[in-house]
């Protein structure tokens, strides 16, 4: 779905402006990334990995702007994990609902890749399998709805 989505953006896009093709080959692997990304977080809630579906969920979001960015804007991305930096800079953030809002709030130290041992043991014991469903939903959900402001 998200492949037609992405498809109808562009021929749309592109009929009314030149678009290089460079920049959909980006927008593209960034929403493969994403997709990838996803994938792992579902193979992490198999195995039980709370936390690392958490991180992989983060990434998605990360990556899921970053698409957006680079679809809706002339620059390239910073090289920033903050969704919500990302989301301000490319206007979506005053678009997005008080749950969406909470959501991008809850996900922002799971963004673990450097840190201590001790932060990640505490992030851990507040993860289970239920809230590992829900943020692969919530993930799923945030997908979806940024999908459709291409």
């Amino acid at each position: 779905m998200f492949m037609k989505a992405v498809s109808v953006f562009f021929s749309n896009f592109a009929s009314r402006n030149t678009i290089k093709m460079e920049k959909q080959e980006k927008v593209q692997y960034w929403l493969d990334i994403a997709d990838e990304d996803l994938a792992v977080a579902g193979d992490m809630h198999l195995t039980k990995h709370w936390l690392y579906v958490a991180f992989m969920c983060h990434q998605v979001i990360e990556k899921l702007l970053k698409a957006y960015w680079t679809a809706t804007r002339d620059d390239t991305p910073p090289y920033i994990h903050s969704h919500i930096k990302l989301l301000d800079s490319c206007g979506l953030l005053d678009q997005m609902t008080e749950e969406q809002l909470e959501f991008i709030d809850f996900m922002v130290p799971m963004n673990i890749e450097a840190r201590y041992p001790e932060y990640k043991q505490n992030l851990a014991a507040h993860l289970n399998e239920q809230v590992s469903l829900d943020i692969i939903e919530k993930t799923k959900l945030f997908k979806q709805w940024i999908l459709q402001k291409f």
